[in-house]
């Protein structure tokens, strides 16, 4: 596909450089924000163990609520792409391939 006139056309085009140059934006921020995410908690336990240690109830430190705080910030990361994925990203991609096709 790759060696057809229309596909380097395709790939060379300034439509096709801003989507993949947006992809890589949105990854490369929500995976920022994943590091943080989970880099912040494992330096919060190496730094400050006496916070999380604090009870919150009888018998749970605030340490675990924040641990799956973690989790459930890493799905809500991975849903937030899927919604921009599917918003964005795969009806430009879909435009710029059947542009690709109806140039045959």
């Amino acid at each position: 596909m790759t060696n057809t006139p229309g596909a380097r056309q395709l790939l060379a085009s300034d439509a096709f450089r801003r989507l993949v140059t947006r992809r890589w934006r949105v990854s490369l921020f929500l995976s920022l924000c994943l590091f943080v995410l989970y880099y912040g908690y494992i330096l919060l336990i190496a730094l400050n163990r006496p916070l999380l240690a604090i009870r919150i109830a009888e018998s749970t430190p605030i340490g675990i609520p924040i641990g799956a705080a973690v989790i459930v910030g890493s799905w809500a990361l991975t849903a937030a792409y899927i919604v921009w994925a599917n918003r964005e990203f795969d009806p430009e991609a879909k435009r710029l391939r059947d542009t690709l096709t109806t140039d045959r």
